[in-house]
């Protein structure tokens, strides 16, 4: 909500502040981009008319504060969709699910949700199962085989929110199909209300097609949902232009065009995904989820990991 505040005598001067009650953060205020109603109270006084006009604007600059009470820096974006693999989530490889990534991952989404962006999340499930890699295997059809990879990406979902409800982040999980005793179905509106009511959205199930892998759902979704970018949380630092793991020398690329990742084969994401970015100009961050700190950095447009069709925001420390 903006507050104006506007005199109609010789000297006018104004107030502006964007904010809203965030359930999260008693006593902190968090931006809401996305509430469109007006309201103006006219008052009249001895000296001049005094007009308190309540907005919302997305014009207005992000009004954020500190625990100490001074303001945050602005944020390179304000609606993001994390794209965690499974892989990722296995941490170790000891389990399928290591609590340990999982309670690093709430952490930093915690952190994110206090600077006021708004969190989608979209699950992997190559840590239990891979419809690709089954497909074939004992007659099972690549059909068959993507469905139960669909169903690993819900357990995933699942595990992720109850370990971030049990840090007080309010979550939601929506599946591309119907499981209504465990999930929300995904519904393009309601997913974008919880996220304006501070509430963090794990998508589920890929696109509920099979074929399609789950990084194309988060490209997807990302359209959907008018997110400003895909962040893609692997366990490497980034794209390097050889396997570092066959060549330990190889080189990270920093940046990158949607063109040079086609035209290299180089596998970030698959083809659909990453032409699906392109045609909706969607930035693509890939980092390592496994370092501290870095979902906070990719956000905030701090030079982590590699960007693709985007530009890095320079920083200027400060004394």
């Amino acid at each position: 909500m903006a507050l104006s505040l506007s005199s109609s005598s010789s000297i006018g001067r104004s107030l502006s502040i964007s904010s809203s009650y965030s359930p999260l953060l008693p006593g902190f205020l968090k931006p809401n981009y996305h509430q469109l109603n007006q309201i103006n109270y006219g008052f009249h006084t001895k000296f001049s008319s005094l007009v308190i006009n309540c907005s919302s604007s997305s014009d207005s600059m992000p009004f954020r504060m500190n625990e100490n009470g001074t303001p945050r820096g602005p944020v390179k974006w304000q609606r993001v969709l994390l794209k965690v693999s499974g892989e990722a989530l296995a941490g170790d490889r000891e389990q399928n699910i290591d609590p340990k990534v999982t309670m690093a991952i709430a952490r930093e989404v915690a952190d994110v949700t206090r600077l006021g962006i708004e969190v989608a999340i979209v699950v992997g499930g190559g840590n239990i199962f891979r419809g690709a890699s089954w497909a074939g295997s004992s007659g099972l059809d690549r059909s068959s085989a993507d469905y139960i990879g669909m169903l690993a990406t819900v357990m995933n979902a699942i595990y992720l929110q109850a370990t971030m409800e049990s840090m007080g982040i309010p979550t939601r999980v929506q599946t591309a199909f119907r499981m209504s005793e465990v999930a929300e179905p995904y519904i393009r509106r309601r997913a974008v209300r919880h996220l304006e009511k501070g509430r963090v959205v794990i998508f589920a199930a890929g696109t509920g097609n099979p074929f399609f892998t789950t990084d194309t759902a988060a490209a997807l979704r990302c359209a959907e949902i008018n997110a400003e970018v895909v962040l893609k949380a692997t366990n490497v630092d980034g794209v390097y232009e050889e396997d570092p793991k066959i060549n330990p020398n190889a080189r990270l690329h920093e940046t990158l065009t949607y063109q040079e990742v086609i035209s290299r084969d180089l596998c970030v994401m698959d083809l659909t995904a990453i032409t699906l970015c392109q045609e909706n100009n969607i930035p693509v961050v890939v980092f390592d989820l496994g370092k501290p700190g870095n979902i906070a950095k990719a956000i905030k447009g701090e030079k982590v990991g590699t960007l693709i069709g985007g530009t890095r925001v320079s920083t200027v420390a400060r004394t």
